[in-house]
């Protein structure tokens, strides 16, 4: 009871101190609790819609499910639409519904605005039929009744400002037509992003699927008593050829398991980040611990001295711990239902509608922020508790502080040379791996061996690289200057914790920025050695290019060719006897031209001849392949081939790597016509000196398709470069956490260290240091401890960087780019965030008496 009540008194006395780690506990945990809820929600979210919309039974053409919205033919599989009266005379089946559903489609108003989602949700076009019912409702206007009516989903109508009798156009791999909405549908459950227009099922046959008398799925609903599992076995027992059955519980399983793969890249890089932020708030504890403890020596010797045992005085400080926790993490879980709200409206700001109606609180969640905030509170005190235990009462009462062991200090250095050692030679070894995958483990042994290694020697650097900083930064400020470099240098180990907490998120940011920056300077080099088309055609929407967009690309003026690119999947039999599924690119013979390949073996030009084809190096040398050997190839939904090795393309490269060539003409021979895919992308070259009059013309033959876009090499590269760079704002803004915890170390270290110093400050005070100066020595302090942090971290970052790049040297990605402005911009922000920090410590020291400062002991 007595410790309970000393550690309840001390945590109150410091209340103010405490605050600040207690931030550091619930940014943590908000962030863990908040990843939770917002995963937790969105898995609620589907799992209601794919319950809302899944019939008792469905059966769909064998094979669909990836391929039911086939990006490579436009068309989704079908089945006849007589197997619905095969499908209800099954017994136990109360109805049978044929339904038509593509997401191959993009609608657009009569401004030409695509309205389908912007997040990448899909566009989803079909027949309106009675299971509709389940998820939506008709609040406005009717059916579709005919070819010229549509109906769209009220979500998508306020977001576009869609009104009643507007007309859209829909554009299919069967051609565009034109409707009229006739009708407004809203959805009983949330609608996470997805534009759902309906037309009459004749209408959605002939325009999606391209011929009336055929659906995409047969939705069955059940007799009153019929299990879906009974009824499921009843109508397969109908059902001649092999047909996909599932229940509705094995509908939304699939469903979910297809968003799932997402939602769980989301949830633990998330995670991921708040596991930094969490390591960063371990220092901050341990910091304002270790100074806790200093301060408090002379009182720990005292209960030593009546008799506290080390236990005790363990005890009392792991408790304050275990309240700070509490505490912390109590409010980073209430914190963490707030982020999750926040990140629900900032994904319905970007088109993902997510409504807090399904804010879905698990009781896991509290609970693993509670442990987590608590368990690394406690963890994080445990050492400077055990330091407070060994505390003698005699050399308590002699001193104001807690002597340095030089011991210990011996110790450390030389644990955190070796780790450092260890972690340079395992990052060494990473560069010079022969291949990514082995590599790769000593990179991530590197990285965690020397991260730590500058964690334990932090304190010998901090010798070193202070006093380096200070004659460049800090003596130009004189005295006061002086002043400031003795106070960082005067703790090493407080010093080299508090920077060390800035170190691990400005590494993470100075690596990231090295491997992204040497990304795009490789592919901007790859594509400057390779690619010999001027322009590039695709969709934005990863759909198939259309006969219509075809035709009108191949009828623009000034241009030279247009070649066909095509992903053909097929079945190989190499001559080693193993049979795997591969891709072959079908091209026309000009994509020689538009993409140069360097080929070790045989012509490239000669795998587009009859029956030829090419295979990577990798490949020839995995199955001992040698030009003129003969491959047997099933195509997908076609004949077997046996097509001759022509050309063996190098893999030394990273646009197409590995690709397997051949003639357009070639597949074509094999693959009905009716399933061979359409083109994945397009390259156009343009006539001598009609460059500028090429690119507006193809721009304008697409004018009327937005979810085609032609490229020019400078609009790719921009592309490419401008897609690396919001995946890099959207990680430097969850490092953001970890860097703001990082900041609450500085503040709160140099807080503890005024009050620390609060008589030398008096004294200087008393000799004629003037409040200005005073504030001024702080704010120098802080500036260096934080400069000192981005140096370690910066130097560490680009060294990890520059050793995950020689790995991805191996994927073809050859160039090392360090971003010089990206680097010093950081370092020289790292100064004015140690500015930041000391305005409050800064502030409140200027603000001391300085009789009482003196008269402190």
């Amino acid at each position: 009871m007595t410790v309970l009540k000393t550690s309840l008194r001390n945590f109150f006395a410091h209340k103010g101190r405490m605050a600040l780690s207690a931030v550091a506990v619930l940014l943590s945990v908000a962030f863990v609790s908040g990843t939770l809820v917002f995963t937790d929600t969105m898995n609620t979210t589907f799992d209601k819609l794919f319950a809302a919309t899944a019939s008792d039974v469905t059966v769909s053409p064998k094979g669909s499910g990836d391929d039911e919205e086939n990006p490579r033919t436009g068309k989704p599989e079908s089945l006849p639409a007589s197997l619905v009266q095969t499908v209800a005379k099954a017994d136990g089946v109360k109805s049978a519904e044929g339904a038509v559903s593509s997401m191959s489609v993009t609608v657009v108003n009569s401004q030409n605005k695509d309205m389908g989602s912007s997040t990448g949700a899909p566009t989803i076009a079909g027949n309106w039929t009675s299971n509709d019912l389940k998820a939506m409702e008709i609040t406005s206007g009717h059916a579709p009744r005919g070819p010229t009516e549509v109906m769209v989903d009220a979500d998508t109508a306020d977001k576009h400002d869609l009104k009643l009798g507007e007309e859209l156009r829909t554009i299919a791999v069967t051609g565009d037509f034109t409707a009229k909405i006739s009708g407004i549908a809203s959805f009983k459950v949330t609608n996470p992003g997805a534009a759902v227009v309906y037309f009459d099922t004749a209408t959605a046959q002939r325009e999606l699927l391209g011929k009336e008398g055929l659906f995409t799925r047969i939705s069955v609903t059940g007799a009153d008593g019929v299990s879906d599992e009974q009824l499921k076995q009843n109508v397969a027992k109908t059902l001649d050829a092999p047909f996909k059955l599932q229940t509705a519980k094995e509908a939304a399983d699939a469903g979910r398991e297809d968003v799932g793969s997402f939602l769980d890249v989301m949830k633990y890089a998330m995670l991921g980040f708040a596991g930094i932020a969490l390591l960063v708030g371990i220092f901050l504890i341990v910091n304002t611990f270790s100074m806790l403890v200093a301060q408090r020596t002379r009182e720990i010797g005292l209960m030593r001295a009546i008799g506290s045992s080390r236990k005790q005085v363990n005890r009392s400080v792991l408790v304050e711990a275990l309240l700070l926790g509490v505490v912390g993490s109590l409010a980073g879980v209430a914190a963490g239902v707030g982020l999750a709200v926040g990140l629900m409206k900032l994904m319905g700001s970007l088109g993902m509608e997510l409504s807090t109606r399904d804010l879905t609180v698990k009781w896991t969640t509290p609970v693993v922020g509670l442990v987590l905030g608590i368990v690394v509170t406690v963890v994080a005190a445990y050492v400077p508790a055990r330091r407070a235990g060994k505390v003698s009462p005699m050399a308590a009462l002699r001193d104001a502080g807690t002597p340095a062991d030089g011991k210990a200090g011996l110790v450390r250095a030389a644990i955190g040379l070796l780790l450092t050692g260890g972690g340079a030679a395992a990052l060494l070894v990473a560069t010079r791996a022969d291949k990514a995958s082995e590599g790769s483990m000593f990179l991530g042994l590197g990285v965690v061996l020397s991260l730590i290694g500058f964690v334990v020697i932090g304190p010998l650097l901090a010798g070193v690289v202070v006093r380096v900083i200070s004659v460049l930064v800090l003596r130009m400020f004189g005295p006061v200057g002086r002043l400031a470099e003795r106070n960082a240098l005067r703790n090493p180990r407080r010093t080299g914790a508090t920077g060390a907490a800035l170190m691990i998120g400005l590494a993470l940011v100075a690596c990231l920025s090295v491997v992204g920056s040497s990304m795009v300077a490789s592919a901007t080099s790859e594509l400057d050695k390779s690619v010999g088309a001027d322009f590039i055609i695709q969709s934005s929407k990863n759909q198939a290019i259309i006969p219509q967009v075809e035709e009108a690309l191949k009828k623009a003026p000034h241009i030279e060719h247009v070649t066909d690119y095509k992903g053909v999947e097929a079945k190989l039999t190499t001559p080693d006897g193993r049979t795997e599924a591969e891709e072959l690119a079908a091209a026309d013979p000009t994509y020689a031209q538009d993409l140069r390949r360097e080929t070790v073996a045989g012509e490239l030009s000669a795998a587009y001849g009859k029956d030829a084809m090419s295979v990577g190096d990798r490949y020839a040398k995995d199955h001992g392949i040698k030009v003129g050997d003969t491959i047997k190839v099933a195509f997908k939904h076609g004949r077997t081939a046996e097509l001759k090795i022509a050309a063996i393309t190098s893999d030394d490269t990273n646009v197409d790597k590995g690709a397997m060539y051949t003639n357009i003409t070639t597949a074509a021979q094999y693959v009905p016509a009716a399933k061979m895919p359409k083109n994945v992308m397009m390259f156009a070259k343009a006539e001598d000196g009609k460059e500028k009059e090429a690119y507006a013309a193809l721009k304008g033959s697409l004018a009327k398709y937005p979810q085609y876009k032609v490229q020019n090499q400078t609009d790719f590269k921009q592309d490419l470069k401008d897609q690396i760079g919001q995946l890099l704002n959207i990680v430097y803004g969850l490092l953001a956490l970890a860097i703001i915890v990082a900041v609450l170390g500085v503040v709160n270290t140099l807080a503890l260290s005024v009050v620390e110093r609060t008589r030398e400050i008096g004294l200087m005070r008393a000799i004629g240091l003037s409040r200005r100066q005073l504030r001024r020595m702080i704010r120098l302090e802080s500036v260096v401890i934080a400069l000192f942090g981005a140096l370690l971290g910066l130097g560490l970052g680009m060294g990890w960087g520059t050793a995950a790049q020689k790995l991805l040297a191996l994927e073809g990605l050859g160039v090392l780019e360090i971003p010089w402005p990206t680097i010093i911009t950081v370092f020289v922000a790292s100064a004015f965030v140690g500015l930041f920090a000391a305005l409050v410590p800064a502030f409140r020291a200027g603000r001391m008496n300085v009789l009482n400062a003196i008269a402190t002991e």
